[in-house]
């Protein structure tokens, strides 16, 4: 009876340990079988999947150099060279042509232009410290002044172009040339401006550097880079192109013995525009037809790509420091207002300044002296 009783206790006891003892024999079986098909003593790791940043150092350490040398140097000479074209026309009240009036917008916008270039220089060597508005302001005073400059010098190309080519008709409209020259040129401005509202909506501060369109869609940013490119840009570029051909050809069949002077300075003019805009805008294409096909997927490719820009862009920028000496200084009026100027704020002696002056008469006895630069006189 004893052992009866003892029998139904034993099932459940025998029951539960029968149970563990299979699930412990089929666990090992298990460990072992995936210990064997997943050997991971024998896998290499392929790290070419994983997606690595782009390391940028030697970028960084380059530009924390090279473009505050650039803009300092950029910024001293082209401020000396505008501000003395601005000066000369306000001292003396020159703006009596159409040329007149938009080399005093151009010397005006390549000033606010230069007076940024300060706020990038400090920007590459640290961080962007002055907050969003004055980010904001930076760029949009930097792209109003391009693209005004750009136009400006459009205009130019076309009042020479009417002045030389189209003599005729451009002397029955003289009497309301300057007073058109002055409404043009604040529709130039307006333009300007309308051209640079993208980069000052879009122009955010993050990790502490002031950059346009970061987080924007690729197409909003493609849309707006090539709308600039064209209007600021390439339309201006074949204008003037256009208008020089065209003066080239009307003064090669001139008979005049400073022709060939005239041909130099405007090939100076188109060159020295080429070699400096020109590669600055070609980089920007580049960068926007490989950002609209997803962007670079080669680190050293990216890299070159910037490096490019940032080269490309101090031409650019440089451009600023010429344009006095290629479009204001060659005038020969303007040069005698400008030595008059110097000599009164005593940056040039009587002696050195009658010297000049006494230059001066002997060349007006073999060539007649021009009142702007239209006429390209030396």
């Amino acid at each position: 009876m004893a052992g009866t009783t003892r029998l139904p206790i034993l099932y459940p006891v025998m029951l539960v340990l029968t149970i563990v003892k299979v699930c412990v024999s089929e666990n090992e079986n298990t460990t072992e079988d995936f210990d064997a098909e997943y050997d991971t003593s024998s896998i290499t790791v392929d790290y070419n999947l994983y997606e690595q940043q782009c390391q940028k150092t030697e970028l960084r350490s380059f530009r924390s150099w090279f473009m505050p040398t650039m803009y300092s140097v950029i910024c001293f000479v082209g401020l000396v060279g505008n501000l003395l074209v601005i000066l000369t026309y306000i001292y003396f009240k020159r703006l009596k042509t159409m040329t007149d009036v938009y080399l005093l917008n151009l010397a005006a916008a390549d000033t606010l232009f230069l007076l940024t270039l300060p706020f990038w220089a400090v920007s590459y060597t640290g961080e962007w410290v002055l907050g969003l508005w004055v980010c904001k302001a930076t760029y949009g005073i930097y792209k109003v002044s391009f693209f005004s400059g750009m136009l400006l010098l459009m205009c130019i190309s076309i009042d020479r172009y009417f002045a030389i080519a189209r003599a005729a008709s451009a002397h029955r409209y003289r009497s309301r040339a300057a007073h058109f020259s002055k409404v043009s040129s604040v529709v130039l401005w307006v333009l300007a401006i309308l051209f640079s509202v993208p980069e000052m909506v879009h122009t955010k501060v993050s990790g502490n550097t002031c950059t346009p369109f970061l987080n924007e869609s690729v197409e909003l940013k493609i849309g707006i880079q090539v709308g600039q490119m064209v209007g600021g840009f390439a339309l201006p570029m074949l204008v003037m192109l256009f208008c020089y051909i065209m003066i080239i050809r009307t003064l090669l069949q001139a008979r005049n013995f400073e022709k060939n002077k005239a041909i130099r300075v405007i090939f100076a003019v188109v060159l020295v525009f080429l070699l400096f805009q020109l590669p600055y805008n070609a980089v920007m294409l580049v960068r926007t037809v490989t950002l609209a096909n997803g962007g670079s997927q080669q680190c050293d490719a990216d890299n070159r790509l910037f490096f490019a820009m940032d080269v490309t862009q101090s031409l650019a920028f440089l451009r600023c420091c010429l344009n006095p000496f290629l479009y204001a200084f060659i005038g020969v009026k303007f040069r005698n207002d400008l030595f008059k100027l110097l000599k009164e704020l005593g940056c040039m002696s009587q002696e050195s300044f009658f010297r000049y002056a006494a230059c001066k008469q002997k060349r007006a006895s073999l060539a007649m002296d021009t009142e702007t630069t239209t006429t390209f006189s030396p």
